[in-house]
């Protein structure tokens, strides 16, 4: 027989309710908390990012507070409550935007930019692509039920850092700052990502563990209709919102690392034939930048041409470093 999760009482509604709602008696402080662990958080992010230190970035991952208030949005959809709905709203989206700021100020304060090209951090979160929603789907989904389950909480800090909120964030503010337009849409896509997979499978785990039954049954089967319609709406424009530009980028990552691949394996052939050694690759809006490097005379490429015709690949979108080297024995 099939297992089942447990239905909830109105004691577990009202324990999840007081976790993540920032109304009561004590709403004062919990926001106060809120922005102190923000700003913090985000500026160890952004100088995690900034020094492309892993370590410093998932030390702001566990101290960023920006899960709680979606997992308040999504609580506050599945009840219907619209003044927390609009507080934990806001609280999300000036959350984000501080992030970006806080990030902007020390990209400004560092003396090189802060792109893909040259830092592992931001290159991991500018390109999101379909495996991250799946990843971001199910670490949502350990959020949620960590919230309806106290006996498995301690599962919260896991989740806040595989769900990664405060990072890409800053690495939005640190490419707006250093003119990477298209990598902070990259980032900001991933941040997005991330949300609505906590929205999402916390609205399905909440339906699982019924909540929905604890809520006022609707008077009339045309309202229980209207419910069910709004709720489909809301997931359709939400799958729309996410999985067409996660498809778009992972179309792009996939081909561009085919084109990248097939190129590598030419120029190396190449470097060899002429007495060079192929020395790194990369892809950069669509350009492949091949490094090589070896003794004078600097070979003819006019074969190297040849070649990446011969393998289907378009000349034009191959851009060649020929790095003179000098070695001396003593």
């Amino acid at each position: 027989m099939a297992m089942r999760p447990a239905r909830l009482a109105m004691s577990d509604l009202a324990e999840m309710r007081a976790s993540v709602f920032f109304d009561g008696p004590r709403a004062g402080e919990r926001v106060t908390r809120f922005w102190i662990l923000l700003v913090l958080s985000s500026i160890i992010a952004a100088a995690g990012v900034a020094a492309d230190s892993t370590a410093t970035v998932i030390g702001a991952m566990i101290v960023a507070p920006l899960l709680l208030p979606i997992q308040a949005t999504m609580l506050a959809t599945v009840l219907g409550d619209r003044g927390n709905l609009t507080r934990s709203i806001a609280l999300v989206l000036t959350g984000a935007a501080v992030a970006i700021g806080i990030a902007v100020v020390l990209g400004l304060i560092v003396p090189v930019d802060v792109v893909a090209q040259n830092n592992s951090q931001v290159a991991s979160r500018v390109n999101p692509r379909l495996i991250d929603l799946l990843a971001a789907l199910a670490t949502g989904a350990v959020g949620s039920i960590a919230l309806v389950r106290r006996d498995i909480s301690d599962a919260l800090p896991g989740v806040a850092i595989a769900i990664s909120l405060v990072p890409p964030l800053s690495v939005v503010g640190l490419t707006l700052e250093a003119g990477a337009f298209e990598q902070a849409l990259g980032a900001l896509l991933l941040f997005v990502t991330n949300v609505a997979a906590i929205l999402g499978t916390g609205v399905v785990v909440m339906a699982l563990y019924g909540v929905n039954g604890l809520l006022p049954k609707p008077a009339t089967p045309r309202e229980r209709r209207a419910r069910l319609r709004k709720g489909i709406l809301v997931t359709a424009a939400m799958g729309v919102v996410i999985l067409v530009p996660l498809s778009v980028s992972s179309l792009t990552v996939a081909e561009s690392t085919v084109r990248e691949a097939s190129v590598q394996v030419v120029s190396s052939a190449w470097a060899t034939a002429v007495g060079w050694k192929f020395v790194s690759i990369a892809t950069d809006r669509g350009q492949v930048n091949v490094r090589v490097a070896g003794a004078l005379p600097v070979p003819n490429t006019d074969d190297l041409q040849r070649r990446l015709r011969e393998a289907g690949i378009d000349p034009s979108l191959v851009h060649v470093d020929l790095v003179p080297a000098y070695s001396v024995d003593f």
